[in-house]
């Protein structure tokens, strides 16, 4: 039966991480600001949040972020410059980032893991509920995900995670869900969730990944949980006390997606990632899938 449950209005991007995975790249830049194509990749997640009705994000950020916060605000100086020459295509692209979403900041501090970067968004959310969207993955439009978690939470009430299936020996990756099914064939009741567990301990292949709608009592958790895998505060382990307690926050649902999902934390699927969106575009993808399948044909003709 549906339930009655406060309307979600606000997004939580935390983007303090170090991108080590992408130095030296990212000894300057923030990771989220590497371009996938053409858009810094944080900027899809800004996309992504607004598409689905949630225009008041909030990034949690750190020490060597400030170009985040200066993308998605104005730059007068280049805005008058294409104005003056009448490139008006590129200026409409140089505004819609600053007219995306509200955007605010607050400064994670020490690094502390993603449950305490979440924490630091408890100000600003106070007694809502609300999402996360972490930026290494990349949700294709087409595939509208963080609506359906959406849809599910004023459902059910309580918190939502989106996961995914992946093979038994890449479950020490991700956090991992015990689940049990519901009348809905993309929903599942998670009993139980666990942080990067080994491959014999995980209790299902079913991954949590970077997309969270969360009930504000998790907050109150958070500020108790100590610190767990790679002595960092995990939101997963919150989020295990939200499933083993109804009672503390309602109870935890899963959305399994099956649809187009990039991930960009890792080069190589960085890489790929580029590969697909490029070859999708109306203005690029005639003439680079032509150059790609030239450049695959040429180098099965090597080997």
């Amino acid at each position: 039966m549906t339930q009655s449950h406060p309307r979600i209005s606000k997004a939580v991007i935390p983007a303090a991480g170090l991108g080590t995975r992408f130095l030296p790249a990212t000894k300057a830049t923030p990771k989220e600001m590497l371009p996938v194509v053409d858009k810094p990749a944080i900027q899809y997640v800004v996309e992504e949040a607004v598409s689905a009705g949630l225009d008041d994000v909030l990034m949690v950020t750190g020490r060597n972020k400030r170009p985040l916060e200066d993308h998605f605000d104005r730059n007068y100086e280049l805005e008058s410059a294409l104005e003056k020459k009448g490139d008006a295509e590129r200026l409409a692209k140089v505004q819609e980032s600053s007219d995306l979403a509200t955007m605010h900041y607050v400064r994670q501090g020490d690094p502390r893991g993603l449950g305490h970067a979440v924490l630091c968004a408890a100000p600003h959310v106070g007694d809502e509920p609300f999402a996360v969207l972490l930026g290494d993955d990349l949700i294709d439009p087409r595939d509208p995900l963080l609506q359906r978690m959406i849809d599910v939470q004023e459902q059910y009430g309580g918190s939502v995670v989106a996961l995914m299936e992946v093979a038994p020996q890449q479950i020490h990756l991700y956090g991992c869900a015990a689940v049990e099914p519901t009348q809905d064939a993309d929903v599942v009741k998670v009993s139980g969730l666990v942080e990067k567990p080994d491959p014999a301990d995980a209790p299902s292949n079913y991954a949590i990944i970077g997309r969270y709608v969360l009930d504000p009592h998790v907050f109150g958790i958070l500020r108790t949980t100590e610190p767990g895998r790679g002595g960092e505060i995990q939101l997963t382990d919150a989020l295990q006390q939200l499933a083993a307690d109804e009672k503390v926050g309602g109870p935890v649902h899963g959305v399994v997606f099956k649809g187009r999902r990039y991930d960009t934390g890792d080069r190589g699927d960085y890489l790929r990632a580029i590969v697909r969106l490029a070859c999708e575009r109306e203005d690029l993808g005639p003439d680079f899938r032509t150059w790609l399948r030239s450049y695959v044909a040429e180098e099965m003709d090597e080997r």
